[in-house]
């Protein structure tokens, strides 16, 4: 170790303060946060996939239901035409927020300025996951009483694809809600904090 008359012989100034190591435990405090965040993020982009991939699969399995010639239409039923056009939202909603995802991940920035994406996520999440639990509400009630009626009897096919459409409905509710969670935590982490997330 040089002494202070050497340090100054050399031009440099000795500081007050000792040094703080790279390696101190606020340093790997702060690590261990940013790879929380980033677990945490990744939890989100899953569920948002997961949401994606079953509301599109059933806005598809809604919309080529089979059309025989004495088989009936989904669009000639309101609560069928509902489910339908939830869950292509839903899957638009989602496939917006997996890029905000994955721009938040790799850049580690939100995509809109934080307190717009905080309350953009959590709101649209609400209305959202209400809009399909409604929509397939409204689907399953229809598809009991079809099958209720003879009308599943000659049109077993399109009974049964429009149940498969809701299930899957279901399902992207079901993630959609968990992502519903999760953006709400945040919003509760940014008033009391003021960040997205705190640890």
């Amino acid at each position: 170790m040089r002494s202070p008359q050497a340090t100054l012989r050399n031009g440099e100034t000795p500081s007050p303060r000792p040094r703080i190591h790279a390696h101190s435990p606020h340093h790997f405090q702060s690590t261990v946060s940013v790879q929380k965040l980033r677990r945490f993020n990744v939890l989100v982009l899953v569920l948002r996939v997961a949401a994606f991939c079953f509301s599109s699969a059933s806005s598809i399995f809604m919309f080529v239901n089979p059309r025989g010639s004495d088989s009936p239409r989904w669009y000639d039923f309101d609560a069928f035409r509902f489910v339908l056009a939830a869950n292509a939202i839903v899957a638009v909603y989602s496939l917006f927020e997996m890029a905000a995802s994955i721009w938040e991940i790799s850049g580690g920035v939100t995509l809109l300025p934080e307190i717009l994406q905080v309350w953009f996520d959590f709101g649209h999440d609400q209305v959202f996951a209400y809009l399909l639990l409604s929509a397939e509400s409204a689907g399953t009630e229809l598809a009991r009483t079809m099958k209720a009626t003879d009308t599943c009897t000659g049109n077993n096919a399109f009974c049964v694809q429009t149940v498969i459409a809701i299930a899957l409905g279901f399902a992207g509710f079901l993630f959609l809600g968990l992502s519903s969670l999760l953006s709400g935590f945040r919003v509760v982490c940014f008033i009391i904090n003021g960040s997205r997330f705190h640890l």
